[in-house]
């Protein structure tokens, strides 16, 4: 059964309710439609209500390269699931295509004839070294997981965040999942407190609520490629026995939350220029009579 996101008059997130319920209050005139960056349907209320009392609702991220699943878990019903279509290629290409243009340009105003100390090019002002820095490709993953998860907290009342981190061995720099997941922690704990999970964690949680993952095409824009691995780790937050036994060949765990269906948004990045140089060169089409 979908659940509707119901908003207080003044802003508050309260929890969601029926989509039925909520279709009657807006025919009723006791609520109106709450636009949102998300664009989930919800419903903000006209008058106070009752009381604004919420249950514990929690965010489970689960990080990637190229695709990251985000869902939203509640202690009753499964309330969002989200695939999201990361811009690491993208900004990859045009840092890549940045740092070749600049170059490029750099080169025409130098006269390389004359020594390097007379040339007439612009030092270095400082070393842009020093800091230890994300980078854009790894940066603009995770910020829109940010993105998702704060828009997330403005339609659910939002009492944790479970995220699965990655511990690879060997050097740590290889991985554009590993590198600054801990920077993404940091700034997620400005919307709500951060559970750290694992891979195996998550895998085995769940094996435990019976879901199936996709492994063949992690492309493909379906509910069993990465959400799943997001409804796992927010269904964590509910669970009271950490240790998981066997039984009689069947894992044995605690029912303590629901898994229910719940629709599947495809979010991507909006596709924006801020520069003309990401753009190349304008190309000019010359008509001949």
């Amino acid at each position: 059964m979908l659940r509707v996101p119901v908003i207080s008059p003044d802003g508050k997130p309260l929890m969601p309710t029926k989509a039925s319920r909520a279709r009657r209050w807006l025919n009723q005139g006791l609520a109106v439609v709450y636009p949102n960056d998300l664009n989930v349907f919800a419903v903000q209320l006209v008058n106070q209500p009752s009381g604004e009392q919420v249950q514990d609702i929690a965010v489970g991220i689960d990080p990637g390269k190229m695709f990251s699943g985000i869902a939203v878990q509640s202690n009753k019903a499964t309330l969002w699931t989200g695939h999201l279509v990361l811009p690491y290629k993208k900004v990859r290409k045009r840092m890549d295509t940045r740092r070749m243009m600049r170059k490029t340009r750099r080169s025409r105003r130098i006269d390389r004839r004359v020594p390097y100390s007379q040339r007439s090019h612009r030092q270095k002002r400082f070393s842009n070294r020093v800091n230890k820095k994300v980078p854009p490709s790894i940066r603009a993953n995770r910020q829109l997981e940010q993105r998702v998860a704060k828009e997330l907290s403005l339609l659910y009342p939002v009492k944790a965040i479970v995220y699965e981190v990655v511990k690879a061995r060997g050097d740590k720099g290889f991985s554009p999942v590993m590198v600054g997941q801990y920077w993404s922690i940091s700034q997620l704990e400005k919307i709500a407190p951060v559970t750290q999970k694992q891979g195996w964690e998550t895998a085995l949680k769940r094996e435990a609520l019976g879901l199936v993952k996709d492994k063949t095409d992690k492309s493909r824009q379906s509910l069993n490629t990465h959400a799943v691995d997001g409804i796992a780790l927010a269904a964590t937050h509910f669970f009271r026995r950490k240790n998981y036994y066997h039984n009689k060949g069947k894992l044995s765990v605690p029912e303590n939350c629901n898994i229910t269906n719940a629709l599947l948004f495809v979010i991507r990045r909006a596709p924006i220029s801020r520069r003309q140089l990401h753009l190349l060169q304008f190309s000019c089409m010359w008509k001949t009579t």
